[in-house]
């Protein structure tokens, strides 16, 4: 992605418009006269066994409840457990367990300063551009598809986003994004990394399906070859996409050089360990 200015406060409402991972490729629309019509043949028929068979259901339905009346209620069974009273009995003083540390507690890192949370930079790197909160529309504007990636976002309940990109030498470029949703079960991150991972497998220039990420459910990297264009320098790249809870890990590597499988496996790592 490009670097990209703007800022969203944390929790701040997505500004007219979010950010989505790119949706895939737009179906063709379909001419009129390729859709099928059905056949309106056999209706009368079919209508009136559809009709038995619901006077038959109903019926059977009546039959089932007078039978379930006339009998004896049956007891349920013991408890296994009859000591078990609800609400539980409190702790007597002194007994209570500690409160998880912050470092312990996931969600309470989650809900902190998202920013903080970011791979930092390497000290011989310097940033380039994005570094903090960025604001959605802008967020959208990297995407191929921007409509469509904001779109998505809105859909997925995108609440707040946290890039930081740098730069080491002339050429390589390093950015790592984390998307934040509030649908619940971390369905709206799940989602885009699972569409993102999609769509750099069926791009067809990456190592097949990807590697897993060490310590994540479903992260993967991924490693291109070369991109060759006339008056151009070499072109690669390496992308990771990864989910812990609601956030969203994007990885994106650029350089002129061919960039290390060991690299974009760290980084991901890396920053799936600060989460």
């Amino acid at each position: 992605m490009a670097p990209v200015t703007g800022a969203v406060a944390p929790d701040a409402e997505p500004a007219a418009n979010s950010v989505a991972p790119d949706a895939g490729p737009t179906a063709e629309p379909v001419a009129p006269d390729a859709v099928v019509r059905p056949r309106r043949r056999g209706l009368r028929t079919v209508g009136l066994i559809a009709v038995a068979a619901v006077i038959g259901l109903v019926g059977g339905t009546a039959v089932g409840y007078g039978i379930q009346a006339d009998r004896e209620p049956t007891a349920l069974p013991p408890l296994n457990q009859p000591g078990l009273a609800y609400p539980a009995k409190a702790l007597p003083k002194g007994q209570e367990p500690d409160p998880l540390s912050a470092a312990e507690d996931h969600q309470a890192k989650a809900q902190g300063d998202l920013r903080k949370l970011l791979l930092p930079k390497p000290a011989s790197a310097r940033i380039d551009g994005q570094d903090g909160w960025e604001s959605l529309d802008a967020y959208a504007d990297d995407f191929t598809r921007p409509a469509g990636a904001l779109e998505f976002e809105l859909d997925a309940d995108i609440r707040r986003i946290a890039t930081r990109a740098w730069r080491v030498g002339p050429y390589k470029r390093v950015e790592i994004t984390l998307g934040q949703y509030r649908s619940s079960g971390g369905m709206g991150a799940s989602e885009y990394v699972m569409n993102q991972q999609r769509i750099a497998i069926s791009e067809g220039r990456s190592d097949s399906l990807g590697h897993a990420v060490k310590g994540s459910t479903n992260g993967r990297y991924f490693v291109y070859p070369v991109r060759r264009q006339a008056g151009y320098l070499d072109a690669y790249d390496a992308r990771a996409f990864i989910q812990h809870g609601d956030i969203a890990v994007t990885i994106i590597v650029y350089d002129t050089k061919k960039i290390p499988e060991s690299e974009i496996r760290s980084l991901a790592e890396r920053q799936l360990g600060r989460l």
